[in-house]
């Protein structure tokens, strides 16, 4: 069974920063490319970023690359999103996706096909 494990949210004041994990099992890991998205209360789910497989090439929506970082440890099997500079607009439910060959798709959700349980975030003015 394929599970994608998002962890780390929480409350944190604006300015802070958080680190999410995405524990994935299931598949092997080191083939697939990683991405993460968010959902905010009453918005569509937005595309923030991925990494791939193999060499780790990342990419980032505009709206988020000067404050994010995508980075996953093969051994461990785990993704990461470090988020800086947290605004209360980053309130939302992070998700970690995972499929094969989908990197130059990456914040087009519908390219995705393994899909964990998101994390919340909620910050605070």
């Amino acid at each position: 069974e394929v599970q994608l494990q998002a962890s780390g949210g929480g409350l944190v004041q604006a300015g802070g920063s958080l680190r999410l994990s995405c524990a994935v099992s299931g598949l092997p890991f080191d083939d697939y490319d990683i991405g993460w998205f968010r959902q905010a209360p009453g918005k569509e789910r937005e595309g923030l970023s991925c990494v791939s497989s193999g060499e780790g090439r990342t990419f980032y929506a505009d709206s988020v690359k000067d404050r994010f970082t995508v980075s996953r440890d093969n051994a461990k099997q785990i993704a990461y999103l470090q988020i800086n500079n947290l605004d209360p607009e980053d309130t939302a439910i992070y998700y970690c996706t995972a499929d094969t060959l989908v990197f130059r798709h990456c914040v087009k959700a519908n390219y995705w096909g393994y899909w964990g349980r998101g994390t919340l975030v909620t910050v605070s003015s």
